[in-house]
C-alpha cells in the first residue's frame, strides 16, 4: 500500500497540526502564544507522522509565529500552550515587545511592496490608457464605403468644364450669356447692367451679383 504524499505548503500544515492540536493551533480567529521550544514537542510527537517532515514543520512553524494573527497575540501576561492546550508560562514584557516589533517591521514591509507595485502600474497606466484611447479613435472613424461621397457623385455627374476665353469690356453687351468665376468652378449667367468694370449678372438659380471684368468669360468657340 502506497504512503500518502507528505505536505509541501506551509498553509497545508498547519491546517494538519490544526486538526492534530485543535487546543494548540488554529488556521483563524484569535491564536494563542505557543509554549517555548514547542517545535521539540512536535518533533516527538510527529516522528513517525508520514504526512510532514521536520523540514517543513519548521518551515511552517516559523511563518505561523510570524504571522499577523499570532503576533497581535502575544501580549504580556497572556498564557503560554502547548501541544494539548495546558497553560505553562505567562508572556513576558519583553516578548510582547519583541512581537510588537516584528509586527511593525512585517507591516511596513507589506506597505512598501503595496507602494512599489502601485507605482508600477502608474507607470504603466499612461501607455495603457493611450492605447485605450487609440482604440477608441480607431472605432470612431466610418468604415469606407465602396459608394461614392455626394461630392464625388457630383464631380462624376458634371459636364466637362467648358473652355472658357477672358472677354473685354467693350465686347460685352446686357443679355448677353457669360461664364462667371465667383467660386472653384465657373458658373452659367446672363448681363444684365454693365457699370464701368462692374458686371451685373443674373446667375441661372436666379441669384443676381456684381463681379469685376476679370472674372467674367466666355465660351471658346
Amino acid at each position: 500500500m502506497n504512503e500518502p504524499a507528505k505536505l509541501t505548503k506551509s498553509k497545508d500544515v498547519i491546517a494538519y497540526l490544526a486538526e492534530q492540536f485543535p487546543a494548540c493551533f488554529s488556521v483563524k480567529g484569535d491564536a494563542k502564544p505557543l509554549k517555548i521550544g514547542i517545535f521539540d514537542d512536535l518533533a516527538k510527537r510527529l516522528d513517525d507522522d508520514p504526512m510532514v517532515s521536520k523540514t517543513r514543520l519548521r518551515t511552517a512553524l516559523r511563518h505561523y509565529t510570524n504571522s499577523w494573527r499570532y503576533l497581535h497575540s502575544v501580549k504580556q501576561g497572556k498564557q503560554r500552550v502547548d501541544l494539548d492546550g495546558n497553560e505553562v508560562e505567562p508572556v513576558t514584557e519583553e516578548h510582547q515587545q519583541h512581537a510588537e516589533q516584528s509586527l511593525q517591521e512585517s507591516k511596513a514591509r507589506v506597505a512598501e511592496k503595496n507602494k512599489a507595485r502601485k507605482q508600477e502600474q502608474a507607470e504603466k497606466a499612461p501607455e495603457t490608457a493611450e492605447k485605450r484611447q487609440r482604440r477608441a479613435s480607431r472605432a470612431k472613424v466610418p468604415a469606407k464605403s465602396s459608394k461614392p461621397t455626394d461630392k464625388k457623385a457630383r464631380t462624376s455627374n458634371n459636364k466637362p468644364a467648358p473652355k472658357l476665353n477672358d472677354v473685354e469690356l467693350t465686347a460685352l453687351s446686357v443679355g448677353q450669356q457669360v461664364q462667371v468665376k465667383a467660386g472653384n468652378q465657373p458658373m452659367p449667367a446672363i448681363v444684365t447692367e454693365i457699370d464701368k468694370d462692374d458686371i451685373q449678372v443674373q446667375l441661372n438659380n436666379g441669384l443676381s451679383m456684381k463681379v469685376k471684368i476679370d472674372n467674367v468669360f466666355v465660351k471658346a468657340q
